[in-house]
């Protein structure tokens, strides 16, 4: 298959449309990463996504929409917590697990009874959306398990062969998958932390949040969960990632003792020169919206880098930078030191 890849104007966008109508993928940009876009109601479509990407099928993906109206037969209900969340968030980063309606397919949902759902704040995307009329699933356009693309080039360097069309919207905002939030119980849960924080959303809703323990945590094989990034091991390149909890002196002596050949760090920013080895900054430390924007870049970097071990600088568990550490210590498949 040839994989065209076209900056965003109103043919390409024209293209992007037709293809989703009749049942193709491709892959469009968003605020948060790029995503691979698949008519939501349509099981040959979804099936398609999940081929593209060699991604598990009983792992959920997202429906995007690009109006609250598209909503109706999406999901059977949308509450009062549903509501306000999407009056303070939407169009944004924020996902909302909600009761499935009947126009899902099962593949866009593995089959549960629940499905999330977020609107795009990216233009290029909504535009997409509201001009073929199709509400479409979209997880992150990469090979599965691979970190998430941020620019289109990206998305080739994964996709090419594999899917029609490629739409370059220029280079993700966030950087990282929007928060996703389930709304079916009285106390929402975060499965998944992003950019909206918890703090922002229970300000919203005026009432306590619980954040889900696998978050931090790995997830049971035989678990069933209801949003994308929980249950496998997701954004790694090919070194071994090992995250590193500890002071800026203790980190360099440890990477010191333990270097090799190919040993690369990911630090924060400044502290490329201290480093005994080759150090590749991905943000300032006190700065959680610059690590989630730069973080798969540079996890991919590591790959082109021919790097064989990553030590990394454990960044802080609160607010943004919750994101930013759940996909850290899933790309390190829960390696952790801490001393």
């Amino acid at each position: 298959m040839e994989t065209k890849l076209l900056k965003a104007n109103e043919e390409s966008i024209k293209l992007a449309c037709d293809l989703l109508k009749s049942g193709e993928v491709v892959a469009v940009p968003t605020e948060t990463v790029y995503g691979l876009a698949g008519d939501a109601t349509s099981s040959s479509a979804i099936k398609k996504i999940f081929e593209a990407k060699g991604r598990p099928a009983d792992n959920p993906l997202i429906v995007h929409i690009g109006n609250i109206e598209m909503l109706d037969g999406i999901v059977s209900e949308f509450n009062n917590d549903a509501k306000k969340l999407a009056d303070a968030f939407w169009p944004g980063p924020l996902t909302i697990i909600m009761p499935r309606g009947e126009k899902i397919c099962k593949e866009t949902s593995a089959g549960l009874d629940s499905v999330g759902v977020r609107m795009p704040s990216n233009e290029i995307a909504r535009k997409i959306i509201n001009l073929s009329g199709v509400a479409f699933s979209a997880p992150s356009a990469n090979l599965s398990g691979k970190p998430s693309p941020t620019t289109a080039e990206d998305v080739f360097a994964d996709m090419n062969g594999r899917i029609p069309l490629i739409i370059d919207g220029g280079e993700s905002d966030a950087g990282v998958e929007s928060t996703v939030i389930s709304v079916l119980e009285n106390t929402p849960i975060i499965l998944r932390p992003g950019i909206v924080t918890k703090e922002e959303i229970e300000k919203v809703l005026n009432k306590e949040v619980k954040v889900a323990k696998e978050v931090t945590e790995g997830v049971k094989a035989d678990s069933i969960v209801r949003s994308p990034g929980m249950k496998y091991k997701h954004y790694a390149p090919n070194a071994k990632v090992t995250i590193v909890k500890s002071s800026l002196e203790k980190f360099v002596e440890f990477v010191n003792l333990n270097k090799k050949e190919n040993t690369l760090v990911m630090c924060f920013e400044g502290e490329e020169k201290l480093m005994p080895v080759s150090a590749l900054s991905y943000g300032k430390k006190d700065d959680p919206k610059s690590q989630a924007h730069n973080l798969f870049a540079v996890l991919r970097e590591l790959d082109k880098n021919h790097a064989e071990q990553v030590f990394v600088r454990c960044p802080d568990t609160t607010g943004i930078s919750l994101a930013v550490y759940n996909r850290l210590i899933r790309s390190a498949g829960f390696n952790i030191i801490e001393f």
